[in-house]
């Protein structure tokens, strides 16, 4: 079976719900994490509160407090 990337939601569904997902975004909520700020952090964080629309403070273990876009987060990983 081949995949048609030229249809036009091909793409677009998958980040929508992504993005719906992401609007769900509470404290106390564990997030994956797209890429890693460091090679020994893990690859969740917990988030503590919003800075912005866009933007959390959040502790990543063997990391530390960060501040991260929305854009940087792949889903909710569970919520305490």
């Amino acid at each position: 079976m081949k995949l048609d990337s030229n249809r036009p939601d091909f793409a677009v569904q998958a980040r929508r719900r992504n993005l719906e997902d992401l609007q769900q975004l509470k404290v106390s909520s564990w997030v994956k994490l797209l890429e890693l700020p460091n090679p020994l952090s893990f690859d969740e964080a917990l988030l503590l509160c919003p800075v912005s629309k866009d933007e959390w403070l959040a502790w990543i273990p063997d990391h530390g407090e960060a501040i991260l876009n929305i854009s940087q987060l792949r889903d909710i990983a569970k919520t305490l």
